[in-house]
């Protein structure tokens, strides 16, 4: 309900108003998507004088080369998808057609057009999936509108027919019914509306009905989801899905500013202006994130930072993806297009050292912004019905030392059977079983529980969340809070208070891929020159033992993992469980 209002809000806006007449504002030729002539001057200019931007020059080069001997893309789908044909296709055309547009070389024209012409001649480009659609869309509209200039005639309408009749075509009868990714409030609909959206712009001047149809639909499509941002910037799909979704936000948002002069009011939207901190927040000194749902914990680079701190002036953002791009390897055209300079880390912003996102109920603690060995600590709340979540609620992970001790899974194979069906929950990774947080009596959570954050309490020299997990096992227990906390910046403390009718199993874990030496009421986890005590301070009886992480074939047999757990003498109606967590070089 409230996301339908929300559209009906801004649509009295006058910036809404526009949008029945979406073209009437339509920047004449090409390139017109993203980065215009303009952009390209001030890139070179950055090449010059910018020693990253430079370097990400050579990257780009270097990849741009290795293309010239890559086959091309192929119509081979991977289960139901052809996703990655899809992402390759336009990861290859960002960067054959910035290359070309900066230096003019003839290889990369060619090259370029290869790719394009080999995926207009796809039979389709999958409609029954539709995130690989819209993706291929986005990558023929990005080479059509960025090479036009240097375009044969056929070339253009070879490529023009294609996003036309493979792209607009198809995601006309959705709109128009308003199915599927239409109305979807999660990265489905940003990438779709991004996707096509992208495509009506680029071919706007030939298909001016079509296109205006299109952009009428997604503009009022997408806050649907972009709703999901508020109150303050969280994201209840994970780190790995945020990125997804606010990637292709921003694209569409930039091709819309680029093209028309305008976003249509969408970059206002409660929440969307605090995406880029939530990103911040859930990164860990140790290079990682809090990777809750269906994602890694790898932290990526992320070229819409960039974008994001223009758009809102946040110097933050900056710094993040600098430092980042630093470290890496390569790059991405858009790290090029989008680069920001003027970087500052959040302890010189003056950034608390704690976070609360309410809505998606997650939070984030640690020692130190500026610190590589902080201990950082991402515990969540949440909603088991979110879009790609676990069965995890009360779940958390611990860095320290730049070492991950408590660490989450992710999601395993998509293409296992049922993955997103009814086997969803039969599966090791998905369940509450693998996760940091009780189990009780050897039963999965409710998919259909929520849990949220009760209290936070955030001081200079500690902090703590409360999370009330009770719906998490209907029947079961009648209370049952967890509580996380920080205490001295030196240690962590979890606390489990634990009400039933009648006597359950509890079972505390924490799955990690350190060493573990057993010592009854302590243990001892080692890992890269590092050491981390965990101690039982309650109930008397109660012992660490460690149990198997492997479920059966063909699952992720998660190899070199375990699961610490703390077991109790006997069943209970009443627990009052506390484990202390402290970190130390060895």
């Amino acid at each position: 309900m409230f996301r339908h209002l929300l559209v009906s809000v801004l649509l009295t806006s006058g910036a809404w108003a526009q949008v029945e007449q979406p073209l009437r504002t339509l920047r004449q030729g090409h390139p017109r998507l993203i980065a215009l002539d303009s952009d390209i001057q001030r890139i070179r200019g950055a090449i010059k004088t910018d020693p990253l931007a430079k370097e990400l020059y050579r990257r780009l080069t270097e990849e741009g080369d290795r293309l010239e001997s890559a086959p091309p893309v192929e119509h081979r789908l991977i289960g139901p998808r052809l996703l990655d044909q899809s992402r390759r296709c336009l990861s290859r055309i960002y960067t054959l057609a910035l290359l070309y547009r900066l230096d003019g070389n003839p290889k990369h024209l060619a090259r370029a057009v290869k790719e394009l012409r080999t995926a207009a001649e796809f039979p389709d480009w999958n409609p029954s999936h539709y995130l690989d659609t819209a993706e291929m869309t986005h990558a023929l509209a990005i080479g059509y509108d960025w090479l036009y200039p240097a375009l044969t005639p056929d070339d253009r309408a070879v490529i023009r027919r294609a996003i036309v009749e493979k792209g607009l075509d198809t995601a006309l009868p959705i709109y128009q019914q308003q199915r599927s990714w239409s109305r979807a409030v999660h990265n489905w609909n940003q990438v779709c509306n991004g996707g096509i959206g992208i495509g009506a712009l680029a071919v706007a001047e030939d298909e001016p009905e079509k296109a205006a149809r299109i952009l009428q639909y997604a503009v009022k499509s997408i806050p649907l989801a972009m709703a999901s941002y508020a109150p303050g910037g969280g994201w209840n799909e994970g780190p790995g899905y945020w990125h997804y979704a606010t990637r292709y936000n921003v694209y569409f948002l930039a091709a819309l500013e680029s093209a028309l002069g305008t976003d249509f009011g969408l970059s206002a939207i409660p929440g969307f202006s605090q995406a880029g901190h939530f990103r911040v927040s859930f990164s860990s000194p140790a290079g990682k994130t809090f990777n809750y749902a269906d994602a890694g914990s790898s932290l990526e680079r992320a070229a819409e930072m960039f974008w994001l701190a223009r758009k809102f002036k946040e110097p933050v953002y900056t710094w993040q993806q600098r430092t980042l791009l630093a470290e890496s390897k390569t790059a991405e055209a858009l790290d090029l297009v989008w680069l920001e300079t003027a970087a500052r880390s959040p302890q010189q912003a003056g950034w608390p050292l704690d976070a609360y996102y309410k809505g998606v109920d997650v939070a984030f603690l640690r020692s130190s912004w500026d610190d590589p060995n902080a201990i950082f600590v991402g515990v969540k709340g949440g909603d088991n019905k979110a879009n790609h979540s676990h069965a995890d609620l009360g779940s958390f992970v611990l860095d320290a030392g730049g070492t991950r001790w408590a660490m989450d899974f992710g999601g395993d194979n998509y293409n296992l059977p049922r993955y997103f069906g009814n086997l969803r929950w039969t599966y090791y990774r998905l369940r509450t079983e693998s996760h940091n947080t009780l189990l009780i009596d050897n039963e999965n959570q409710d998919p259909k529980a929520a849990a949220t954050i009760l209290e936070t309490r955030f001081t200079p020299d500690s902090s703590s969340i409360r999370i009330d997990l009770a719906k998490a096992w209907p029947g079961r227990v009648q209370k049952l809070e967890r509580t996380v906390t920080l205490a001295g910046r030196k240690r962590v403390l979890i606390q489990d208070k634990l009400e039933a009718e009648r006597p359950v199993d509890a079972l505390w874990g924490m799955v990690t891929d350190a060493e573990v030496t057993l010592k009854g009421r302590t243990a001892e986890l080692s890992k890269n020159g590092w050491k981390l005590l965990a101690e039982i301070r309650s109930p008397d009886g109660a012992r660490f033992d460690t149990v198997s992480t492997a479920p059966p074939a063909p699952q992720n047999q998660n190899a070199g993992t375990r699961k610490l757990v703390v077991r109790l003498p006997e069943k209970v109606r009443q627990l009052d469980l506390r484990v202390a967590l402290t970190p130390a070089r060895n």
